[in-house]
């Protein structure tokens, strides 16, 4: 049984993550574009916002693309510029204190989602579980701070990760690789897919119009002409004095 579900959730539950992702965001883009959004509570209070905002974002961002090139760029293309327990050690700190930066923007964010009332009046039930579930697993990912730091000399079990997950991008997942590897990682993992499947149900939706902004830098620009309105003849001669009123 144990076996079954380490295959399940490792090598089948990531596909069915990632077509709900791609296929209910579709589904919901078409369908319900008017709850395409992040629904700001800007309004209600701005000064714990702009705090928690700004440090969230940047710390997420950081996380989000540090993951995705950190794990998904195989060994051989870095590995004459550095070497894997010099990587991981780059990842220790660059991804701690990004971490760091992420957990208090997102504790400032959950605090005043929960406990003003104001904010938690007008909050769906939807918008603090995922505040939540992004809370537990940023508080995971910093738990597996210290068993990567235990295994920086080989690097090991960052070298099977990333081969995990590129097996997984290439459609070539193998659940067995992952047998010796910590509890904390796999966890993180999982919510992490999990996240993933949540998406398309979720505020995080806007996270989509985030990137699809990047497009305007290259669309072609707005060429505006002037335009001559073509005006009958008659309407250009001076009017005689006492003429129509």
């Amino acid at each position: 049984m144990t076996a079954y579900l380490h295959n399940f959730f490792f090598n089948v539950y990531p596909y069915i993550c990632l077509s709900v992702f791609f296929m209910g965001s579709l589904a919901r883009f078409d369908r319900d574009q008017y709850t395409w959004k992040s629904d700001s509570s800007q309004m209600l209070r701005a000064g714990t916002l702009r705090w928690g905002s700004n440090l969230f974002h940047v710390g997420i961002l950081f996380l989000f693309f540090g993951h995705l090139a950190g794990q998904l760029t195989p060994h051989w293309m870095y590995e004459s510029l550095i070497s894997a327990p010099q990587k991981q050690m780059v990842a220790i700190v660059s991804g701690g204190l990004a971490g760091l930066v992420c957990f208090v923007g997102l504790s400032l964010l959950l605090y005043r989602r929960i406990f003003d009332p104001r904010i938690r009046l007008t909050s769906h039930r939807t918008d603090i579980a995922i505040l939540l579930i992004l809370w537990v697993q940023l508080v995971i990912g910093l738990i597996t701070l210290p068993v990567s730091f235990e295994h920086r000399q080989d690097a090991h079990a960052m070298l099977i990760l990333a081969g995990y997950l590129q097996g997984i991008a290439t459609l070539q997942p193998d659940a067995s690789v992952l047998v010796g590897i910590a509890w904390q990682f796999k966890l993180h993992m999982l919510l992490g897919m999990t996240i993933f499947l949540l998406f398309p149900f979720s505020r995080l939706v806007h996270v989509w119009s985030g990137f699809a902004t990047v497009g305007f830098l290259f669309r072609p620009h707005q060429v505006v002409r002037s335009r001559r309105l073509n005006v009958p003849a008659s309407h250009n001669q001076p009017r005689q004095p006492g003429a129509g009123i």
